[in-house]
């Protein structure tokens, strides 16, 4: 599937860097390697303060970093995004995802907390789990002492932090916990076990091959059997009547595309207002080529727009349309017509599920992978000794 010019220019700029894959590297060597993706994210977006503080709940002390936008005076107390990085459980911290925390502060006009979750292997499943839900807990409890709302909070993650936003707004839901009033989901692991069309693909794919995925997901679980524990794998849970609203982004050119998708459909069929954005030319990631790709802002721009959407209720120069996939793809407007990747809209359902934010049901085809390449689920990963530092 043909990626973005722009996407493309900058993965054969990083090809031409060399160096092997990065599965056989070791934990602190991928560290480094997260560190220097984050630094595609172009110049910091510009905001009203940042900080870092402790998130002290549940018997545990995460460190997080607040974002606060520029408001008008006396704006009164924000709503508040919780925000979780990528980096497969193992990289990532406060810094990588910066300027992702930053665009959706200004974009969504919310406070944006990033959590900095402990890592695998050091701290294997639940622990990132656990920090996640910890955090929740204290912005519900202790949103008012930094000018947030807990009443009002938003859970958006990419990539493993995709998963953990997932998860929070199931366990929340299960424990009686902190009420979230929209989960965004960008390119998320939510399937350990998932044998999809897209698995075999992109299993290939730049910036996360199939390979690499089963070393991140050896990092992270202790024994196989904890792939199919809902905290693991959202996906497989049950009970999914009630959660809080969903927008999903998910990538053509990326092996997890179909689980998301395959999530995006279940949540609908469980009654949840979903939006499933299908990006079309876009690699898993593609959210930190903010610096050089104009197809990453213009995504990453309208999943802080749908954040905005369900606290402020923008007007129609904000807002996504809510007419019929047909209708939108009669649209003249010169904003779709640039982004062709935003053009194709795709039912999750026969009947629309409207969103509350006023965004539309969307979802992706499905199609059967060839009988000949169909093979077991996956299973966890033995342990590797490239794992240690």
């Amino acid at each position: 599937m043909p990626l973005d010019p722009q996407i493309e220019t900058l993965l054969q700029r990083v090809a031409a860097e060399g160096g092997p894959a990065p599965e056989t590297l070791t934990v602190a060597q991928n560290r480094a390697f997260g560190r220097a993706f984050g630094a595609l994210a172009g110049a910091p977006v510009p905001v009203a303060d940042v900080r870092d503080t402790a998130a002290a709940a549940d018997g545990r002390t995460v460190p997080v970093r607040l974002y606060r936008p520029v408001t008008e005076p006396n704006a009164g107390p924000l709503p508040v995004t919780l925000f979780l990085h990528g980096g497969g459980w193992v990289f990532g911290d406060l810094d990588t995802q910066d300027n992702i925390a930053r665009t959706v502060a200004v974009r969504s006009r919310t406070i944006v907390v990033s959590v900095d979750y402990r890592l695998a292997p050091e701290h294997r499943f639940p622990a990132a789990v656990d920090d996640a839900y910890a955090a929740l807990t204290w912005v519900a409890d202790s949103a008012a002492g930094f000018g947030g709302d807990g009443k009002r909070i938003a859970v958006f993650g990419e990539s493993a932090g995709g998963n953990l936003a997932a998860v929070l707004a199931q366990e929340s839901l299960r424990r009686g916990g902190p009420r979230i009033t929209l989960q965004v989901l960008a390119y998320p692991a939510v399937d350990r076990f998932d044998d999809s069309p897209s698995m075999y693909e992109n299993m290939a794919g730049p910036v996360l091959s199939r390979s690499y995925l089963e070393w991140f997901w050896g990092a992270y679980l202790s024994t196989p059997d904890q792939g199919a524990d809902p905290r693991v794998s959202p996906a497989r849970s049950d009970e999914l009547a009630g959660l809080a609203p969903a927008v999903i982004a998910t990538a053509e050119n990326d092996p997890l595309r179909d689980q998301g998708d395959h999530y995006a459909r279940k949540l609908a069929g469980a009654g949840v207002p979903v939006q499933h954005l299908p990006i079309e030319g876009a690699v898993h990631g593609f959210l930190s080529f903010t610096g050089s790709v104009q197809l990453s802002r213009d995504v990453l721009n309208r999943l802080a727009d749908a954040v905005a959407t369900a606290f402020h209720r923008p007007g129609p120069r904000d807002a996504v349309s809510r007419r019929t996939p047909a209708a939108r793809g009669q649209d003249s407007d010169h904003h779709r017509a640039e982004k062709p990747y935003l053009n194709r809209p795709r039912n999750i359902q026969a009947e629309q599920v409207p969103h509350p934010g006023d965004l539309p049901a969307t979802g992706t085809r499905r199609q059967d992978p060839p009988a000949a390449r169909r093979c077991e689920p996956n299973r966890a990963a033995p342990e590797d000794p490239a794992l240690s530092d």
